[in-house]
């Protein structure tokens, strides 16, 4: 790996250099060859792992956990920090350079009296899902790899740690923010010196002056729009929106107590400290406002308010419409171009109606909400007869909306075509909670990871039909249908 170190070196204060601490009998758990790509890496090797599983010093890493602040749960904390991740540089990729952190590197300044490990089962979710919703498009940290121990660990009871090698474009959150304006004395300075960072960093298109810094928080509020709008889309629940989760580049990123849905329900809540259901999976959007509101407050020092109101106006239709881009893709609702403006936003409101018409039959239904997305590959839109009638109890209410549905899509010239173009956006296979868990499984109780490898090489072609794998495809037993889990999962 070749090392920049920007964040080290221009933004003294804003960390603390902390090495990590090795973890024994260090050993590849899973690897992903698309990330490797990422930052110019070919295949593992020994002195690799020794680096990343901090056995033996990386060249050119310099070491070092950022100290940041955030609400939780609505709650402001104001000082937290990287506790169990320790971030080497930023390595230099073919397109650009990411983020190298070890996440469970041993503890820090902000551990916060814990040990700073990672638990096995927490990296391989990390590991396993910041590669599966990269393969849907989900804008998303990456993951290299996950390294296994033998070190003991204690949570509830005694487990091993591992390490997640985490990449991202910028490890930055609405948090570092909060730390700068709230905790800081000369909180405007700070606050200025960092956003000038950002910028130069990851909006290099954008000036270091009063016109750019309103440009870039629009930019902001979009980009988070975007990525909750993908949630939704996809299906998946993140399980902790708290500000220092919230990645200011709008890439998905700290995963815990995350699922994507097996049965549609709005409100799933998968993290079973949520007794709430603040982070329910409906509850989404709304939190990504009140997150980006919560960012406003902490940037009033040096951007009007007047500014900042003006891009949080903004959050609601971009979200929207990027929610009802994806949906239609997913149910084949094609837009024509030509319409004005005052006719598209009208078909966009009539668009999101059918959709929502749509996930609530789901829910009334108790269907699983990829399965059925997939099925739109099988139908003859040119057919009264639709195979997902079969699966209704109240058929009357799904024969009002299908009549509805087929007079939006309307004619299909090629139906062939239009379904593989549905199997081009509904996922066959997703990451289920008791998939990534019987890998874990398996490595627990045989030291066998092979389910690992082969559950995060299928989830690289969601969308691709496998039938030797279609066993993975199928609805949860009962023992893993709505699985919750906790922070340290």
């Amino acid at each position: 790996m070749r090392f920049k170190q920007d964040f080290f070196e221009q933004l003294d204060g804003f960390y603390t250099q902390v090495y990590p601490q090795g973890i024994s009998n260090p050993h590849w758990l899973g690897w992903s060859d698309d990330a490797a790509q990422l930052i110019g890496l070919e295949k593992p090797n020994d002195a690799l792992l020794m680096q990343l599983s901090a056995n033996a010093a990386a060249p050119g890493a310099s070491y070092y956990a950022q100290v940041y602040s955030g609400h939780q749960f609505g709650g402001y904390t104001p000082r937290l920090g990287d506790g169990r991740s320790i971030i080497l540089g930023e390595a230099i990729g073919p397109n650009g350079a990411w983020d190298v952190a070890l996440k469970g590197g041993g503890p820090t300044p902000y551990s916060r009296h814990g040990d700073g490990r990672a638990v096995m089962r927490s990296a391989v979710r990390e590991f396993l899902v910041s590669e599966a919703l990269a393969a849907l498009s989900v804008p998303t940290s990456r993951a290299l790899a996950v390294i296994g121990s033998d070190l003991p660990v204690w949570r509830e009871s005694q487990e091993t740690a591992a390490i997640t090698v985490r990449l991202a474009k910028s490890h930055i959150r609405f948090g570092h923010f909060e730390y700068f304006c709230y905790s800081e004395k000369g909180a405007p300075d700070k606050l200025t010196q960092l956003l000038n960072f950002t910028l130069a960093q990851h909006f290099p298109h954008l000036s270091a002056d009063s016109a750019s810094y309103k440009q870039w928080f629009v930019e902001v509020v979009q980009s988070t729009a975007k990525m909750i709008a993908h949630w939704q889309a996809v299906g998946f629940a993140h399980g902790v929106m708290n500000t220092d989760n919230m990645s200011i580049v709008g890439d998905t990123f700290d995963f815990g107590p995350f699922a994507l849905l097996d049965t549609f329900k709005e409100g799933f809540i998968c993290n079973h400290s949520d007794h709430d259901g603040r982070y329910a999976f409906g509850q989404q959007p709304g939190i990504g406002l009140w997150n980006l509101k919560r960012l406003a407050q902490a940037l009033t020092p040096i951007i009007p308010s007047d500014d900042l109101i003006a891009a949080l106006n903004r959050y609601q239709p971009s979200l929207v419409s990027h929610y009802v881009s994806l949906m239609r893709a997913k149910l084949g609702l094609s837009i024509d171009s030509d319409l004005g403006r005052a006719a598209q936003a009208e078909r966009e409101k009539q668009d999101l109606a059918l959709i929502s018409q749509f996930t609530v039959m789901l829910e009334n239904n108790q269907l699983d909400y990829s399965n059925s997305l997939r099925k739109m590959g099988k139908i003859d839109i040119s057919s009264q007869y639709s195979s997902l009638r079969d699966d209704m109890l109240n058929v009357s209410e799904f024969d009002s909306w299908y009549q509805a549905y087929q007079a939006r899509v309307g004619d299909v010239a090629d139906v062939a075509a239009w379904q593989q173009q549905r199997n081009q956006h509904n996922p066959k296979y997703i990451l289920r909670n008791y998939l990534a868990q019987e890998a874990i499984i398996d490595i627990e109780e045989k030291a066998d990871n092979s389910k690992l490898i082969q559950l995060q090489q299928l989830l690289t072609r969601p969308y691709d039909e496998q039938p030797e794998m279609d066993h993975f495809a199928k609805r949860p037993p009962d023992w893993g249908q709505g699985l919750v889990m906790s922070c340290s999962s």
